[in-house]
């Protein structure tokens, strides 16, 4: 069985006719496209497998936007936080910088879990899926990196698109 996320090539690799691309693979690939936070990077626009559709998807209004302040597809192009950085960030990410200093993979490893770093924030709310990190890493430690990762499209999708009902959580 191979792993399969939107956005993220995750297939049988063979290098050698006996080298082939296993299970461990997999779990590190998916690893590395998930951010120390529970941002799924590999569903970001600017991520690697997805930056060239989100271009060609985009108005010509909408690029010059980008072009005028210098966003080319080069400069935004990511590979996840792990990897390469967050190019939406002009620095360095200091929950990124947190979680390697005290050696964990994610967040919710830290006795401090959840600090302020993870504390959602109206503003920008609407574009940017940063107020699912701490319901990212509760799942992520509840069912493991695979089962979120298989659910985390919906997550987003009901995030974004799904109706606001009071003790309920989002509704479709």
């Amino acid at each position: 069985m191979h792993l399969v996320l939107p956005g993220v090539m995750i297939s049988a690799r063979f290098a050698t006719g006996r080298n082939h691309y296993t299970r461990e693979n997999e779990m590190h690939d998916l690893k590395l496209s998930t951010a120390v936070c529970g941002i799924d990077c590999f569903n970001c626009e600017f991520y690697y497998t997805n930056i060239d559709s989100f271009f060609e998807k985009m108005s010509e209004d909408r690029k010059n936007g980008f072009a005028s302040r210098g966003m080319t597809k080069e400069k935004l192009l990511c590979k996840g936080c792990r990897t390469s950085g967050c190019t939406m960030l002009a620095g360095k990410c200091e929950t990124l910088e947190c979680v390697k200093s005290k050696k964990l993979d994610f967040c919710f490893e830290c006795g401090d879990f959840p600090c302020t770093k993870l504390q959602p924030l109206a503003e920008g709310a609407d574009r940017y899926p940063h107020n699912l990190k701490v319901y990212n890493l509760a799942t992520i430690k509840n069912k493991g990196l695979e089962q979120w990762a298989s659910e985390v499209t919906e997550i987003r999708a009901k995030y974004f698109k799904g109706k606001f009902k009071i003790g309920a959580g989002p509704q479709k």
